[in-house]
């Protein structure tokens, strides 16, 4: 059972602590003007698997939430036909004091007609109140998990595959730090980054900002060859945008109070701003992903035209960028980053098997393994070492229903690091932003609420790792400990600006 709040000043309050309620985008069509609440399938919500799927993914959920998702469902069922049958009483009492043959007869009929429009308004109060309630549940409840999704922490990620060379051996003297400080090399600045901006902020200089360059144009070429559109998204977002595709807190901030409310991520940058009138709640996208969802909020597709698929450089804002530490001081954790970010939107549909995919059951299932399919296409064309893990259930966050990560080999670093993710998502973001599509033309009977559609994000390029990768894994050196030159991929070249030099040291084109 799907439903939205009704408008009350209850109602209006539970939102503010959730969504905005800003104009929608002109070219969306809403009677009311704003992004509507979440559609959530209560029905659904409470079955048992969804308790054991949150311990799964380590959601820090009240022990009473699903108790009082059920309470509140059976009541909302009890007032709604209640409500129902008092509504068609008024009507019959509507005829009656258009019939009454006497003043007495009207009058007491007009009595009976207030009463019951005060009892249909206690009604509709207690409604607004239960799904005021159901909402602010129901949102705290993760996606579910794809059946083959390992259980447990990071620790229990299962390897798919692996490829590129061999991994050289962990060596400090490839740290990208240490390479950044010898002559002609420097290609990254945190302590100018620091007098402008603060602490975990940093300038790319020379070869490294040339890098950047060259890696958008070389991951951009790849995706829009493989059907996506190119996009150029705003970086400041509603929080409210935010909200719906699923970054809430996760662990220890989802408290257990009485009003089941929900704190704002701390990991996100507020930016206060009055561009509109009444404008509130902007902040700076952690992900692109954010900004291409709510681009498809509220539209409604033909089946045929999907998947949809773009893909946006833009700019990742992390206020958390990690503990202190040896992450801390160069380019692996970083505030701000650019990013190329892929996004999918597609059917639900189940799908027919071909013999060679494998957990493929659904639209959404395919587009996965594409996603993953463009990301090695990519990161093979690099020439680095890296691995393809599927992520357990505490790794999934909110919205993901299944995720890949892939891995680089950093030999400065001495370990694998994360440069990219894949997530299906499912309906858990379209849900709240009301992202549909019609039956399909072979389900000619289908009748009922159109299905939501199934969205999918994953990274092309997380720049300021990959730049890490490629130098930690490129530099050549002399046998008396100098730097010979430093190798990149051929595939990069023709997106270079600076001759052979990458700084003041040669480039080997491989």
């Amino acid at each position: 059972m799907t439903f939205s709040l009704r408008s009350s000043s209850a109602t209006r309050k539970l939102l503010s602590r959730y969504y905005s309620t800003k104009p929608a985008p002109p070219r969306r069509s809403t009677s009311s003007g704003i992004l509507p609440p979440p559609k959530l399938n209560y029905e659904y919500l409470v079955h048992p698997s969804q308790a054991i799927n949150a311990k799964d993914r380590n959601v820090n959920l009240p022990e009473r939430t699903f108790d009082a998702l059920q309470r509140d469902l059976n009541a909302w069922k009890t007032t709604t036909r209640s409500a129902d049958e008092l509504r068609a009483r008024q009507s019959h009492i509507g005829d009656s004091v258009r019939v009454a043959a006497t003043p007495e007869d009207k009058e007491n009929a007009l009595r009976k007609a207030r009463a019951l429009r005060d009892s249909v308004h206690a009604h509709e109060r207690e409604l607004s109140r239960l799904e005021s309630s159901l909402l602010a549940y129901g949102l705290r409840i993760p996606n579910t998990s794809h059946p083959n999704v390992p259980l447990g922490p990071e620790a229990n990620a299962r390897a798919i595959s692996t490829h590129g060379p061999e991994p050289i051996p962990a060596d400090n003297k490839r740290d990208h730090n240490e390479l950044n400080d010898l002559p002609g090399m420097k290609f990254f600045d945190r302590d100018a980054g620091v007098v402008s901006s603060g602490a975990g902020f940093a300038y790319l200089r020379g070869g490294g900002a040339l890098l950047e360059v060259a890696l958008i144009a070389y991951a951009m070429e790849v995706a829009v060859r493989r059907g996506f559109e190119p996009i150029i998204a705003p970086d400041v977002v509603r929080r409210d945008a935010a909200d719906r595709c699923g970054f809430i807190p996760r662990d220890g901030d989802v408290k257990g109070d009485e009003d089941a409310e929900v704190r704002i991520p701390e990991q996100m940058y507020s930016v206060q701003s009055k561009h509109e009138s009444g404008e509130a709640g902007l902040v700076l996208a952690g992900t692109s992903e954010i900004p291409l969802a709510a681009m498809h909020a509220q539209a409604l597709y033909n089946p045929q035209t999907l998947p949809y698929r773009t893909v946006a450089v833009g700019h990742a804002f992390r206020a958390e960028a990690g503990a202190r530490g040896k992450d801390t001081r160069g380019l692996y954790r970083v505030h701000q980053f650019t990013k190329v970010e892929l996004f999918s939107v597609t059917t639900g549909e189940a799908i027919k098997h071909t013999g060679s995919e494998v957990n493929v059951d659904k639209a959404s299932d395919h587009e996965l393994e594409y996603l993953r399919e463009l990301q090695i296409e990519l990161y093979a064309g690099l020439g680095i070492p890296f691995r393809v893990l599927d992520m357990p259930s505490e790794e999934l966050g909110a919205s993901a229903h299944r995720k890949y990560d892939i891995e680089v080999w950093m030999p400065g670093r001495g370990a694998w690091g994360e440069i990219s993710s894949a997530s299906n998502c499912t309906d858990y973001q379209s849900r709240r932003l009301h992202i549909r599509h019609r039956h399909p033309r072979e389900d000619s009977a289908a009748t009922g609420p159109l299905p939501y559609a199934h969205t999918l994000n994953g990274t092309a390029a997380a720049v300021p790792r990959l730049i890490v990768a490629l130098i930690e894994n490129g530099v050549k050196f002399k046998e008396g400990g100098d730097l010979e030159c430093l190798v990149l991929p051929s595939v990069l070249r023709k997106y270079w600006v600076g001759g052979d030099k990458f700084g003041e040291i040669e480039i080997c084109w491989e």
